[in-house]
């Protein structure tokens, strides 16, 4: 037998044993507690035990436990499992074995998050997890994206979701859409500046043209905010200077030394209503704004289109 074909045999020899041996161990672990329920005795082994128990199988045992959350989370969301206590366990059992398995963090999460029976219902497991994964994995901007998506679906914690999105934006080759979704985050939180730098950043960067005219929509819809906080502002300035509201916008500049009526992006004057609220006179034409809208007002769906420069 030349050398070559001696390696050969003996490599697939060892793999076959390394199988066997895995089977076999959690034969074994099945069998530790005979009078214990699958489930049970799914939870029996630590990480840490399991680990040194592979003989240096990790990615092969870290695979085994994947398929088998798969199947239990599977299982219990088909019987519309109101808790489905052990998905977490073996999560993260499957990722301290193989720290390099994106599936389970990305699928893992969203097991996790959602509440029952759409999910278990423990999103703060489901951050525990994937922010491990990104300790592990730092340069997959996938992880940052559903952490993102986690804090602001599930836990609806705006500024940890744009923290989220924003690292993620910082990472080699990371998709447009996670600056875009910083920037969505920042305008949420009121955090107009912030959202100002990204939304130009991404504007600025970006290639496709459907991004850079998302952008630009939302850079003129903060501009609209901006305008109206300010004006909202002098308006209840002049309330409680005066006791009263002011007649009018024009009333409004002259108190304050205005040169002009304040205008929209459009060049349309904002306007003001009976009851002191500064208004836009035509918020279709700004699909992503926040302020200066009717009450009750729904926005159209936004059209990407250029506006020209003003």
């Amino acid at each position: 037998m030349t050398s070559r074909r001696s390696t050969t045999v003996i490599a697939a020899a060892t793999l076959v044993a390394a199988m066997g041996a895995s089977v076999l161990l959690l034969r074994g672990i099945d069998r530790a507690r005979p009078q214990a329920t699958l489930d049970e005795v799914l939870l029996i082994s630590s990480p840490k035990f399991l680990k040194r128990a592979s003989l240096g199988y990790n990615g092969l045992m870290a695979d085994i436990y994947w398929t088998r959350a798969v199947q239990y989370f599977g299982r219990e969301h088909h019987a519309d499992a109101t808790e489905y206590k052990l998905l977490a366990p073996l999560l993260e059992i499957t990722t301290y074995l193989d720290p390099k398995l994106l599936v389970a963090y990305e699928y893992g999460g969203n097991f996790l998050a959602p509440p029952p029976p759409g999910g278990a219902g423990e999103p703060e497991r489901a951050v525990h997890l994937l922010e491990y994964g990104i300790q592990q994995n730092p340069d997959e901007w996938r992880l940052y994206m559903s952490l993102g998506h986690i804090y602001f679906l599930e836990l609806k914690d705006y500024a940890k979701a744009e923290s989220a999105f924003e690292r993620g934006s910082r990472v080699p080759n990371a998709h447009p859409s996670l600056a875009v979704m910083a920037a969505l985050m920042a305008q949420h939180t009121g955090n107009l500046d912030t959202a100002r730098a990204l939304w130009t950043a991404t504007y600025q960067t970006a290639t496709d043209k459907n991004i850079r005219d998302n952008a630009f929509e939302h850079l003129i819809a903060l501009r609209v905010d901006t305008d109206v906080t300010r004006l909202q502002a002098a308006v209840d300035g002049f309330r409680q200077r005066t006791g009263r509201i002011p007649a009018s916008l024009l009333e409004l500049a002259a108190a304050e030394g205005w040169l002009g009526l304040p205008a929209d992006p459009d060049h349309v004057p904002y306007m003001l209503t009976s009851d002191g609220r500064v208004e836009v006179r035509n918020p279709d034409n700004f699909p992503f704004i926040t302020m200066g809208v009717p009450p009750g007002y729904k926005a159209p769906p936004p059209r990407f289109l250029h506006r020209p420069d003003n």
